[in-house]
């Protein structure tokens, strides 16, 4: 199946000095734009106004669903430009209506003083096989999740994904990912196509705590926030292992958290945190 590159599906066309436009690809019908795909364009909105720093703290809201039959408008506040930390401020507009909003932090690179946490035991990729298809097959509407015909990151679930019929059991799931295609030298790139892919599994941990799946009749799931902290430089066209975990579920919401650590040498480069909406109603 053809498709267009992930690179090349999340770039924008720059409308006014802190105006921007983003689209989402249409080869195949879609009823809403996957969520990552919205924080990535976001910041990469806001990476068009920084020079010289990284983010290393972003903060969204998912407020309307995405229409991917048309263009996004991300509109780019300059809240601050200060000695060493930048902030930025991102809002995602379609047919007049705010959908989804970030705000970000960069920083000028500096040396400090380190620790991390260290890497919990998983199987090795090589030994997990790529569930990607049956990932999507069991949302049961590969459309919402990808914008892309070709699956655009490896995703590797030990244990497998939880399908119909089937229940995981505990709190945590372990994912192993990375990019398909060649990102390139630019730093920036490598944190958005982090960004874009965190949003795939994150919520389906609390959704797998409850002994539920994608196509447990009258669930109700959908994104509500989203924040992301990067730690270390990374590159992500390596195998990156994200431990998640779902400390709690109440009021018809799901919590989740995530940790990415790099496979190479078992740095922790970015960590996550996601609430989401999750009901069952009667059928």
């Amino acid at each position: 199946m053809s498709s267009v590159p992930l690179l090349q599906s999340l770039q924008l066309e720059r409308l006014e000095v802190n105006l921007f436009r983003g689209t989402t690809p249409q080869e195949a019908p879609r009823r809403r734009i996957y969520g990552g795909q919205v924080i990535a364009q976001a910041l990469l909105a806001a990476y068009e106004t920084v020079e010289e720093r990284m983010c290393h703290s972003l903060h969204c809201y998912f407020i309307r669903p995405g229409d991917p039959s048309i263009p996004i408008v991300f509109e780019v506040d300059r809240s601050r430009d200060g000695g060493s930390f930048t902030t930025r401020r991102v809002v995602a507009v379609q047919h007049g209506q705010q959908i989804f909003n970030l705000a970000a932090s960069f920083q000028a690179e500096e040396t400090g003083r380190d620790h991390q946490v260290e890497m919990p035991p998983a199987p090795a990729f090589e030994d997990v096989p790529d569930d990607f298809a049956a990932r999507m097959a069991e949302r049961g509407a590969p459309e919402t999740i990808s914008p892309v015909g070709v699956p655009p990151i490896e995703m590797r679930t030990v244990g497998g994904p939880v399908g119909p019929g089937a229940s995981a059991t505990g709190t945590s799931q372990q994912v192993w990912f990375r990019a398909r295609e060649p990102i390139g030298a630019d730093r920036r790139m490598h944190d958005v196509i982090m960004a874009y892919s965190s949003d795939f599994s994150l919520l389906g941990t609390a959704v797998r705590a409850q002994g539920l799946n994608w196509k447990t009749p009258g669930l109700q799931a959908a994104s509500l926030d989203h924040a992301m902290w990067f730690h270390r430089p990374t590159d992500f066209n390596e195998w990156h292992l994200y431990e998640q975990q779902s400390p709690s579920a109440s009021g018809g919401r799901g919590f989740a958290l995530g940790q990415i650590y790099r496979a190479s040498d078992g740095a922790l480069v970015a960590s996550c945190a996601q609430e989401g909406l999750m009901r069952v109603r009667p059928t």
